[in-house]
């Protein structure tokens, strides 16, 4: 991916009000362009070994940069990174899928789903509670754990969640409330040119998991 998207966010992120933005639109528009092009060329790769996404577009995929001020302390107008939900349904759909964000200092690839709903959120908790041996597997596959140390602990719950028997081995599985996994990728992997390759493999690592919470959201 091209340096100009680094340091259009760079640059943004010390200038983030209307006036700069309108004066730098060029500059926003060709760091869009250049993360659009590089989510189109990713996809059919992706499609590979996940058929889903096979025919949506960057374009869907991409969300605003623009934030919504309306509820928040944060009244600045614009988002300091760029990000892609790529998804069958684009950025849309609630999962599971693959997520790229680009920010400066704290770019990153994703996947899995977030804030599920309540009866999503106990449907992925029912499959693993009924399948932990195979969750356990994914988990701890070599090529998962090259690019992850498990599912992201953010929000997790002290309890064990309602409807679930407290002694249950492998409880700490179903105190999540994402089934998120994320993979954190410096600046200058970012704009060099084993980029690509790197998301398609990490993509790659966790598609068995996407896997497997799809066909819980489905059950």
């Amino acid at each position: 991916m091209k340096s100009i998207v680094i340091e259009f966010l760079t640059q943004l992120n010390l200038n983030n009000n209307r006036e700069w933005f309108q004066i730098n639109k060029k500059l926003y528009d060709a760091s869009k362009r250049e993360v659009e092009s590089f989510v189109d060329s990713i996809i059919p790769e992706i499609a590979k070994y996940d058929p889903g996404v096979k025919f949506v577009e960057a374009k869907d995929c991409l969300f605003r940069i623009f934030r919504d001020v309306r509820f928040g302390k944060d009244k600045s107008p614009y988002k300091t990174n760029l990000g892609a939900w790529i998804t069958p349904a684009g950025r849309k759909s609630p999962g599971p899928g693959y997520y790229i964000h680009i920010q400066p200092g704290g770019s990153f690839l994703a996947g899995g789903v977030y804030m599920p709903e309540p009866d999503q959120l106990k449907k992925i908790r029912q499959e693993i509670y009924y399948n932990f041996g195979e969750f356990k597997t994914i988990l701890a596959e070599k090529s998962f754990r090259k690019y992850f140390d498990g599912i992201s602990e953010m929000d997790k719950q002290k309890l064990a969640p309602r409807d679930f028997p407290k002694d249950f081995p492998d409880i700490d599985l179903l105190k999540h409330k994402h089934y998120t996994v994320d993979h954190p990728v410096a600046d200058k992997v970012i704009v060099g040119d084993g980029f690509r390759d790197q998301t398609i493999k990490t993509f790659a690592a966790m598609q068995p998991l996407n896997r497997f919470l799809l066909r819980a959201l489905k059950s």
